[in-house]
């Protein structure tokens, strides 16, 4: 089998990438011989957060010596970029074998896996092959019923944080969201929180009380911010001090305090974690996509995944602390099963002028749509049929008036921009 054939497969398996629902996993896992059962799991759930805190928590493990497994989505680039020993994506080949030692399991279902479910347990596989130490374990929507909920116990678990987001999925109200996501909490596992709101954070205690899991709520008030700027961030939070981050957004600073509590409970927990390696392995960490800042002049061009409500309000607060009240160019295409009403008022607040694009996406939000929302808002905009016509055209836009170009609106982007700037 070669990496086109593999691909193919996991794409197709199903013909639905999610279908909430731990039927189907528990059967593919079993037909393995539950990999699973044999890992060490740190699991971590939240609706925005959640990738920069698995990246920057992989980072100071790897630091620590550990052999780190590390499962999380979406992709950016390249598909491998879900499953990977640190910061280095599982191989072509292996990857390709696994498939070849999955799929006949998975073609016996009567009740086939979805795509996300078959990538779940690929990665079980490769971690439990690799001999890793622990996994930091993303889930992929919600929870209670995601496939990486088929663990049985976990070193900790962790909440980052609550929004509306996938509401068709998972509730159209915070409280409902919540129940989905503290759905991971393990009996008798300690719980790591970041929701300070009184609602949602209500029914995660009340889970954790039921699960006589220990519980703890990061204090948000103790992060100090020394430094913030385009060239990183330097904070303070408890007994840590002059910590250096390199990922930026002034969202950061309180997922790095999620990330040294969460350092502290994994110390109680007996894993050996040196001061030094919490140094180096903060100021290492890089997440591409998030706050990215792709090209430094002629034009300044930034990017940040941001795609629901709460996180486009975050990156709108930090372009503004970044860049006052500048008004930048922007570049954007966003999904219509998102709240994109709300997305467009608080781009209109930064923005001098906007290109949209639509999303190779069959949830798409046309391009025209989006425009004529923007507009709505007070903000010039252009739709264009192509994201590379709108990339070009921003550009332009962005030189000739000397202000930086920030996309953003959707991950799946990423990819296809990187290509354009590089080549």
């Amino acid at each position: 089998m070669k990496i086109d054939e593999a691909l193919n497969y996991i794409h197709s398996v199903n013909g639905v990438f999610c279908k909430p629902g731990l039927s189907r996993i528990r059967t593919l896992c079993e037909g393995l011989g539950n990999p699973q059962k044999d890992l060490k799991f740190i699991h971590v759930t939240g609706t925005n957060g959640k990738g920069s805190f698995c990246e920057m928590l992989t980072s100071v493990l790897t630091e620590s010596g550990l052999r780190v497994g590390r499962f999380t989505s979406p992709y950016l680039r390249y598909f491998n970029e879900r499953i990977a020993i640190g910061n280095t994506p599982i191989d072509d080949t292996t990857l390709c074998r696994l498939v070849e030692r999955v799929r006949p399991i998975a073609d016996a279902m009567t009740d086939k896996p979805t795509e996300f479910e078959l990538i779940s347990a690929l990665g079980f596989l490769y971690f439990l092959e690799e001999k890793c130490d622990v996994v930091v374990l993303e889930v992929g929507m919600g929870g209670r019923f995601d496939s990486t909920n088929v663990i049985d116990a976990a070193v900790l678990s962790v909440i980052t944080g609550i929004a509306l987001d996938h509401t068709a999925f998972l509730g159209d109200t915070v409280e409902k969201i919540a129940g989905e996501k503290a759905g991971i909490i393990k009996e008798g596992c300690p719980v790591l929180s970041a929701v300070t709101e009184k609602e949602p954070a209500a029914v995660i205690e009340s889970e954790a009380k039921e699960r006589h899991a220990p519980y703890t709520v990061i204090d948000k008030t103790a992060v100090k911010i020394k430094k913030c700027d385009l060239t990183g961030t330097v904070l303070d939070f408890g007994d840590f001090t002059d910590i250096e981050i390199s990922l930026l957004g002034l969202y950061q600073p309180e997922n790095a305090a999620l990330v040294l509590a969460a350092i502290e409970r994994l110390r109680e927990a007996g894993i050996k974690i040196s001061n030094t390696a919490v140094r180096r392995g903060m100021k290492k960490a890089y997440w591409p996509g998030r706050f990215e800042i792709l090209r430094k002049k002629d034009p300044m061009i930034l990017y940040d995944g941001a795609h629901n409500p709460q996180g486009i309000a975050a990156a709108v607060k930090s372009l503004r602390h970044y860049f006052g009240e500048e008004r930048l160019t922007v570049l954007t295409g966003v999904l219509k099963d998102k709240d994109y009403a709300a997305i467009a008022r608080d781009l209109a607040t930064i923005g001098a002028y906007a290109y949209t694009f639509t999303p190779e996406n069959p949830r798409a939000l046309h391009a025209r749509d989006y425009a004529e929302v923007l507009k709505e808002n007070g903000i010039g905009t252009a739709p264009a049929e192509t994201l590379k016509e709108a990339y070009e055209t921003a550009l332009e836009d962005a030189r000739k008036n000397g202000r930086p170009l920030v996309c953003l609106g959707s991950l799946y982007t990423y990819k296809d921009l990187m290509d354009y700037i590089e080549n």
